[in-house]
């Protein structure tokens, strides 16, 4: 796929503090009927990501992985957040079974771990974040390539770019 410059942008996260600290740059952009997928290796920070973004947004409760409820609720003073984890899916027959079509859109705002299990059956994403893993083993460092789908994620992009990349 060819993508415009202001469609992408590649960071690198040196440790998991930079990654909770992307996600409070994030949060203020999220609004209900947000989409964000978030791709990677196990272990790549997804979750962690996800934590520190509810932090920002004020819930002070327990987060945890939906990967074996695959999906975990919160509701927050301006919508409801709805954290998704489709690493278990098979095919994307295990998406459409699951009907969780009604969650994902306007009210609410969706975060979907693993969006390519659910094969192309998914909206687009506001943005998609690909995390992975940067340098050797053992290394905290972390690569993310945050992808734009919408004009709305292309707004986030900007507040995700450090300070001497933003317009």
């Amino acid at each position: 796929m060819n993508r415009a410059r202001s469609d992408t942008l590649v960071l690198h996260l040196p440790d998991a503090l930079a990654t909770e600290a992307l996600a409070r740059r994030l949060a203020p952009g999220l609004a209900p009927g947000f989409v964000l997928y978030l791709s990677g290796d196990l272990g790549a920070g997804k979750t962690t990501f996800t934590r520190a973004l509810l932090r920002s947004l004020g819930f002070g409760g327990r987060v945890k992985s939906p990967s074996f409820s695959l999906l975990e609720s919160y509701d927050l003073s301006r919508f409801r957040l709805y954290h998704f984890d489709f690493y278990r899916f098979d095919s994307e027959q295990d998406w459409l079974d699951a009907g969780f079509e009604e969650f994902i859109g306007a009210p609410n705002v969706a975060i979907v771990e693993w969006p390519e299990r659910a094969g192309g059956t998914l909206p687009t994403p506001d943005l998609h974040l690909f995390l992975r893993f940067a340098g050797d083993t053992g290394s905290e460092a972390r690569i993310v390539e945050a992808v734009a789908g919408t004009d709305r994620g292309r707004a986030c992009l900007k507040a995700l770019a450090p300070t001497d990349e933003r317009c």
